[in-house]
């Protein structure tokens, strides 16, 4: 096929409906300028500009426009940004998986800057380690750009060499260079400078000696360079598509909140408090000095406060005078379960109370997004680009370190930022190590403030002195936000616990009983468990024995947020009310759940948890002293579950060394995590298969073989096998959406009518308010779903599906068997 010209005639996005399609000249030039923009923060805009600018370059190969004609001439749906994926036609299907337009530009750059780094070397011998890092991480990210980072080194496989060397047959790199626009080429080449390469070198230097670093961090920092350079060019691709898509999106793009107004708001909201009692008095001290402390540098800082101490006001107080004196982007909160993410996004909304929720806040806390992305879903994913953005920890960490391009967008916004991870203890602990180690990058190099929230505080920055090479949170401890803690946990100490523990265990009979006789003494009683097995036995037998007064609640993860919130409004407004009130629980309402019981009896688990539980016993001081009670089951099947059964050896431990009166206080809880984390320092590294671990593989690679000895380049990270390595929790989870109401059987009916007549933006909307209709299953109930054919995709070619209301119960929420008459959804 001959040449095209002129340069306008190369398409990277075409438009079916006016025909006014996106040459590739355009879509460079603005992905380098919005690259650009996204890269300023981390310091280096010009890089990113030239990875911008470089990253479609294989668009100008005759076989790429050959394969956009083809679309173009069939009006089909189209994924032209996916090196491996296929097009949904026979004809553009046989050109898709043959058509390599990522790895022109990567080779263009490497080859460029390639002869600058023998200068570089006889200029300064101590800068051509850096010079060479660079100039691969530039080309990783260009030659990345729709797989997901890839593998500089694999096992068995020089990967970025390969790709370097790849054939000009397959890359059309020279091609690219005769048929590209010679004002685009021009830039390039004044970008690409010996100038370039020495200050990116200089910068990259000094960044990586200010510390005093082990071998792990220094490599684990390189890597981190790279994925957050990658993520600016990866969300300046997405956005630059979807603007082309939806023109009306580009004047709402990089608008720098008004903090001064937010703190205003917040300012007024606290003032707004009555201090009728002492509890009220001690939570109005504890957000004063967060206050106060808010105008110290960016930096890593812990907020230590007992449950019930006001925790949620105090660090958004911090976080938003923070944000107004530092000048920063956003706020991101960080919270462990969805279940308190509603509960948090309304108590900030409630501050801002005049302001449109939807300019200021978002939730994002769904697995909707499937992991293998179509081209709907690659347009309509979250960039988290709001002031103040709520998440849940498995989202964070998927973005961190999960493979792919969706979660790797995100990460940027990490920067210039305050995050806030509320219930930090939470924390997986085979992801310690990675999580200090990019909290310590981002803090160091980002302009970013870390804020580590909890009752319960880990010792993150304490590891045993074995592993601290390996990465230790660089909190000192001058950065705790609340003087003096130990008189604080006495001044708001409000249950006592009974160790009720014993030899043979606790039968379901007496655990009834005593459910009963707190029943019958307080009127509210929270009965916490491990596992869903538990909470519906015990819910299914005490339905049968509790007085007509009482009423039962039953919570657990199988539920959506939604169905879980209805159950939570009711259960707070009875307690409220004084009406008696029994729920049963698995942990999800342990952590930041505002409700207020006179009793909690809590199954053996972590000194955490139960710490975290005895927050949910007369948090607001009603009675003098609230009783929780901790006792041990006959059977309990938790053999699976290795954080409940390591926490309950390191609380048995505890148990006999402190006194019942001392065992919610920091130092019992201190020597809980001692014992936690000495038992398992060795999982911290996230172990997977033959001693080798994902620290590793984002860091020096020394367990990689004979290739990372003879590898002459710096980079040694195995990217992409660490993400497909990486999962926040131990199994792979699907996300379905739950037809609990009307609204949700709505939504999914909206949904799959898309399938006809797509819409980029109401996808996304309808997406956006099916996160609270969606529950996570893991892969064995899964399989039992499909089985029973209970879940449908919402269109052949999405993975995101939905569950036959026949299998959804109002009691336990998502079930195996058929809970009721089916009704149909799509009409």
């Amino acid at each position: 096929m001959a040449n095209l010209s002129p340069t306008k005639s190369y398409i990277a996005h075409p438009d079916f409906e006016h025909g006014q399609h996106q040459s590739v000249k355009q879509h460079l030039l603005s992905v380098a300028e919005l690259a650009a923009n996204l890269a300023t923060k981390l310091g280096f805009s010009e890089q990113g500009r030239l990875i911008g600018l470089m990253h479609d370059f294989g668009k100008f190969s005759s076989s790429f426009q050959n394969y956009m004609r083809l679309i173009v001439a069939e009006q089909t749906g189209y994924n032209p940004d996916n090196d491996e994926g296929n097009a949904e036609s026979s004809t553009s299907k046989r050109l898709k998986g043959k058509i390599d337009h990522s790895s022109a530009g990567a080779q263009w750059v490497f080859k460029t800057l390639w002869p600058y780094l023998g200068k570089l070397q006889q200029q300064d011998q101590a800068l051509a380690p850096y010079g060479l890092a660079f100039t691969q991480a530039l080309s990783i990210c260009i030659a990345s750009h729709h797989s997901g980072l890839i593998d500089s080194l694999s096992e068995n496989e020089n990967v970025f060499v390969n790709r370097i060397k790849k054939a000009d047959e397959l890359t059309h790199q020279n091609e690219c260079i005769k048929n590209a626009d010679p004002e685009l080429l021009a830039e390039a080449h004044s970008l690409a400078s010996f100038q370039f390469i020495l200050e990116s070198s200089q910068q990259l230097k000094y960044m990586l000696n200010k510390f005093d670093l082990s071998a792990v961090e220094h490599d684990y920092y390189l890597g981190m360079f790279t994925k957050m350079l990658f993520s600016c060019l990866i969300d300046a691709d997405r956005i630059d598509s979807a603007d082309f898509e939806q023109p009306s999106n580009k004047p709402e793009r990089f608008k720098q909140p008004d903090w001064a107004f937010a703190c205003d708001k917040v300012e007024d909201f606290i003032a707004q408090f009555e201090q009728a009692n002492p509890i009220d008095h001690i939570r109005a001290e504890i957000s004063d000095n967060c206050f106060q402390r808010a105008q110290d540098e960016t930096g890593i800082y812990s907020l230590t406060v007992p449950t019930g101490g006001g925790k949620t006001y105090a660090s958004l107080r911090f976080a938003l005078h923070h944000a107004q004196r530092h000048n920063l982007d956003r706020i991101i909160y960080i919270i462990p379960f969805t279940s308190i993410i509603e509960q948090n996004a309304n108590a900030i909304r409630g501050v801002l109370d005049e302001v449109n929720a939807d300019d200021w806040v978002l939730e994002h806390h769904s697995s909707l997004e499937p992991e293998q992305q179509t081209w709907r879903s690659k347009l309509a994913c979250e960039n988290w680009d709001k002031p103040i953005v709520l998440t849940t920890m498995v989202q964070f960490l998927e973005s961190m370190f999960a493979s792919g391009t969706r979660g790797s967008r995100r990460m940027h916004q990490l920067s210039n930022a305050v995050l806030v991870f509320d219930e930090i203890q939470t924390l997986p602990i085979r992801c310690v190590h990675l999580f200090n180690n990019t909290i310590n990058y981002l803090t160091r190099f980002c302009n970013t403030t870390a804020l580590m929230c909890t009752a319960t505080q880990p010792l993150l920055n304490q590891l045993p002195e074995q592993i601290t090479q390996f990465g230790v949170l660089q909190l000192p401890l001058e950065n705790e936000l609340t003087p003096n803690i130990d008189k604080l946990y006495q001044q708001l100490e409000r249950v006592s616990l009974k160790n009720l523990t014993k030899k043979e265990g606790w039968n379901e009979a007496k655990i009834t009983e005593l459910v009963q006789q707190q029943l019958s003494a307080v009127k509210s009683c929270l009965v916490i468990v491990n596992t869903k097995a538990w909470a519906q036995t015990l819910f299914q037998t005490l339905q049968n024995q509790i007085s007509d007064e009482t009423k039962i609640f039953h919570l657990s993860t199988g539920m959506c947020s939604a169905h879980r919130k209805q159950i939570l409004d009711e259960v707070r407004a009875r307690l409220s009310g004084g009406q008696a009130t029994l729920c049963i629980s698995t942990q999800l309402i342990e952590a930041g759940v505002d409700v207020d019981f006179g009793c909690v009896i809590r199954f053996v688990a972590g000194l955490d948890s139960i710490a975290q539980a005895a927050g949910r016993c007369n948090r607001n001081g009603k009675q003098q002293k609230g009783h929780v009670f901790v006792l041990n089951p006959a059977q309990e099947n938790v053999g699976m579950l290795h954080d409940i059964k390591t926490g309950i050896a390191a609380t048995n431990r505890v148990f006999t060394e402190f006194a019942e009166e001392d065992l919610l206080k920091p130092e019992a809880i201190n020597r809980y995590f001692q014992y936690y984390f000495y038992e398992r320092h060795k999982e911290m590294t996230y172990p997977i298969k033959q001693g080798q671990n994902i620290l590793s593989f984002l860091s020096n690679n020394e367990y990689i073989g004979p290739l990372r000895k003879n590898n002459r380049f710096v980079l040694n990270q195995s990217f992409m096998t660490a993400a497909k390595q990486f999962k926040a929790i131990d199994a792979p989870v699907h996300s379905v959406i739950v037809p609990f109401d009307e609204e949700a059987q709505s939504i999914i009916t909206q949904l799959c009518a898309l399938d006809k007549c797509f819409d980029a933006a109401n996808y996304r909307s309808l997406l956006k308010a099916a996160q609270k209709y969606s529950v996570n299953i893991f892969p064995n109930v899964w399989k039992k779903l499909n089985e029973q054919q209970a879940v449908y995709p919402i269109s052949q070619d999405e993975a995101v599906f939905y569950l036959s209301e026949e299998f959804y119960s109002q009691d336990f929420g998502l079930s195996l068997e058929v809970t009721n008459a089916k009704q149909d959804l799509i009409f």
